[in-house]
This record gives structure tokens, C-alpha cells and sequence, in this order.
């Protein structure tokens, strides 16, 4: 039953996450990159809140396909953030999107295992004949729906950043970042484009951004179902409302530094720097999870809260370092279509990840007795050699960051 379930959890991930191959990289750069948000927003409260009322196998899976193939929104995000932030503020530009996106790989499940199946959880609110009760992850969607549709009204209201006039027209709606920005590089649409996949500091760092998305996806899937694996198989025997809270205690921490003490470290260090420091102390942290399982009581929730904030601080910090990595190496013009390209080659590695992660936990499971790294011990032993090969390829001649002129 556990090995199933593992297997299952891989499976149905990979196909979730799949769909965001279909994004298309030029309307991250298009004219009407506002107008395009907005859809992406509306489909998103459409077909996550069907997807709360799947009343079968295909019936999700064609939902949460419809959802992500509609659902293209990282990339013009981030070539907005490039935009409305000064040079010396790019850290904390691209600091809030990692924040954002981390938080809400951690948030999410952390709101699932609250708010799933809650006729159970809370049958005093909820009966087990109401639309709670027949739909039991229907709450969660629904939540997360009505969050959506909030911002998606509000975005209506988002202003463009990049702006295609003649030059006897002058810009309307600028941010005084972009007036001051220069127009030499940035600016001339006449300019003839480089061709990105020979940009090797950005190829690179995209290379580089691949795999530890696959480090941090298969981590993430590890993460819950060692979580929830009883003592025996060495998990910690956690409920998921026990996960939830570790979770959001590791959200409102990653939130913090990402947020004031990030922006710090990468004025004094740059951003590869950062990078590859969390890189390395991530190493010895995940090696220490397995003896985590063996503690009990406050000292085991003191420990596991601890550890989860650190790993997801310093993922987070490697991702945020090649975000800016990747929109120095490009001019203004050209970000868009690179943030697409970044986005589609990483839906392929995070797609694998938490495949790749449910099968390794499954096969970990039938190795409890091994005399070589038993039971979970191999299960971050790979996780470890993922992150050791970023680290490797954070050095020369491998990435290269653009020098700005």
C-alpha cells in the first residue's frame, strides 16, 4: 500500500507538472502582457475549482492539464519584476518572485492537509452530505479559487511595462525605473537580436536552474511522504495537519529572508556566490534528516521546523541568484522570450522530480535492512548528489555571469 501510493504520487505529479511545456515563451514578452496575466488568472479560478469537483480519475486529470497548459504566468512575471526594479533593487525584485513561488510550494500543501477532507476533519461545520462532504478536496480548491479571482481583478488594473511606440510618440504609463533605465541596449528595437540559445550566460545559468528545480521538486515530494511514513519505515509518523504546520512555519520563515537578509547577502557576495554557499550547506543539512526521525517530543518539532526553514531558505536563494542571473544576460527586449525558455526547460526537470522522488522513496522502503545507506539514508544521498552536481556546475568555466557595461 505504501509503495503504491508513493508511486502514485510520483505519477500523477509528473503528469500535473508536464503541462507546462505548453507555455509559450513569446507572450512573456508580448505587447499585451497585462491582458494575457488576466486570462491566465481566469483560467485558473476555472479549472482549479473543477478541479476541486472531479468526480473521477480523468475528470482531474483533464482539469489540472487544462489548468497548467492555461496557467503560463512565471515568465512575464518575471520579466515584469526585471522591468519596475532599479539595478541595485534586482535582488529584491527577484527575491519577492522566488519568495512568492516558494512559499507557495509550501503554503499549498500545508492548506491542503488543513482544509482537505474537512466533513471529516471538522464534522461540526461541515456535513457529510454537503458539497464538503462529497467532494472532500473541494475546499481547498475552492479557497485557492477565490484567492485567484481577487487578484485577478486587481491585476486588471496592472500596468505595461514594455512599451512599443514610434519614435514621435511618447511613453505613456512609465515607471521612473525604466525612465531612468538605459535605452542604448534596452531600448532600441532596431537593434538586431541575439540568438539566445547562443548566449551562454544564459544558457548556462538556465542549465543550472534545471537541475536544482529537480533537486528541489524531488525534495519537496520526499519531504511529505517521509513526513507521513511511520517510525518503522523511518518517517516521522506525522498527520498531514502536523506537515501543514511545519510547512507554514517554514513559509513564514522563508518569507523573512527572503525579503531582508537575502537582498543583503547578495549586494555584499552577487548572486552566484550566494548561490553556491547554499548550495554547499544544503548538503551536510539534508544528510542530517535521517537522524532528525530518530528523536521524539519538542526536541524532534524543534529540529524538523528548523531544518525544513533552513533547506527552504537555501533552495530558495539558489533559485532567486539564477533568476538574476538569467535577466542580466539579456536585454530588455529579449527577457521575456529568455524567462520562457527558463520556464519550459525547467517543467521538464520538475516534472521528473517528483516522479523520480516518489519512486525513490518507494524503492527505499523495500531496503530498510541494506548494509549500505538502508532505508531513507539513501533517499537524500541522492538528493545530496543532485545538489553536489549544481554545486560543481556553479563554477567556471561552466557559468559565466554578464558583466554589465
Amino acid at each position: 500500500m505504501e509503495t503504491n501510493s508513493c508511486r502514485n504520487a510520483g505519477t500523477s505529479n509528473i503528469i500535473s507538472l508536464s503541462i507546462s511545456l505548453f507555455h509559450d515563451k513569446g507572450l512573456s514578452h508580448c505587447k499585451e502582457r497585462g491582458r494575457y496575466q488576466l486570462l491566465c488568472r481566469l483560467c485558473r479560478v476555472i479549472f482549479n475549482t473543477l478541479f476541486g469537483l472531479s468526480v473521477n480519475f480523468w475528470m482531474a486529470i483533464i482539469t489540472r492539464f487544462l489548468l497548467g497548459s492555461l496557467n503560463g504566468l512565471i515568465g512575464p512575471i518575471k520579466a515584469y519584476a526585471a522591468e519596475i526594479f532599479r539595478e541595485e533593487y534586482q535582488a529584491l525584485g527577484m527575491s519577492t518572485i522566488s519568495t512568492a513561488w516558494g512559499i507557495g510550494l509550501i503554503i499549498g500543501p500545508a492548506l491542503g492537509g488543513f482544509l482537505a477532507q474537512p466533513a471529516e476533519k471538522y464534522p461540526s461545520i461541515f456535513a457529510k452530505d454537503s458539497i464538503f462532504g462529497r467532494f472532500p478536496y473541494f475546499l481547498p480548491c475552492l479557497i485557492i479559487s477565490l484567492f485567484s479571482l481577487v487578484v485577478a481583478i486587481a491585476s486588471f488594473w496592472l500596468p505595461e511595462t514594455l512599451h512599443i511606440h514610434e519614435s514621435s510618440v511618447p511613453p505613456q504609463d512609465s515607471y521612473e525605473a525604466l525612465e531612468a533605465a538605459p535605452d542604448t541596449k534596452e531600448g532600441n528595437e532596431s537593434a538586431p537580436k541575439e540568438n539566445l540559445f547562443k548566449n551562454w550566460p544564459l544558457m548556462s545559468s538556465i542549465i543550472l536552474y534545471c537541475v536544482f528545480s529537480l533537486h528541489d521538486m524531488a525534495y519537496n515530494e520526499i519531504f511529505s511522504l517521509w513526513a507521513v511514513s511511520p517510525r518503522k519505515f523511518g518517517g516521522l509518523s506525522y498527520s498531514t495537519a502536523d506537515v501543514g504546520e511545519v510547512l507554514s512555519i517554514s513559509g513564514f520563515g522563508l518569507l523573512v529572508f527572503q525579503l531582508t537578509l537575502y537582498p543583503l547577502v547578495e549586494r555584499y557576495v552577487g548572486p552566484i556566490i550566494a548561490a553556491r554557499v547554499a548550495g554547499v550547506l544544503s548538503i551536510p543539512l539534508l544528510t542530517s534528516y535521517p537522524y532528525i526521525a530518530m528523536l521524539s517530543g519538542i526536541a524532534l518539532s524543534l529540529a524538523i521546523n528548523f531544518a525544513s526553514v533552513m533547506k527552504n531558505a537555501l533552495s530558495i536563494s539558489i533559485i532567486t541568484g539564477l533568476f538574476i542571473l538569467q535577466n542580466k544576460a539579456v536585454n530588455q527586449r529579449q527577457r521575456g522570450a529568455a524567462n520562457g525558455i527558463a520556464m519550459t526547460a525547467m517543467s521538464i526537470f520538475k516534472a521528473l522530480g517528483p516522479a523520480g522522488g516518489g519512486a525513490l522513496f518507494s524503492w527505499a522502503q523495500k531496503r530498510l535492512d541494506a548494509s549500505i545507506l538502508p532505508g531513507d539514508q539513501v533517499v537524500f544521498f541522492v538528493l545530496n548528489v543532485i545538489e553536489a552536481i549544481g554545486v560543481l556546475m556553479t563554477f567556471k568555466p561552466f557559468l559565466v555571469e554578464t558583466q554589465n557595461t
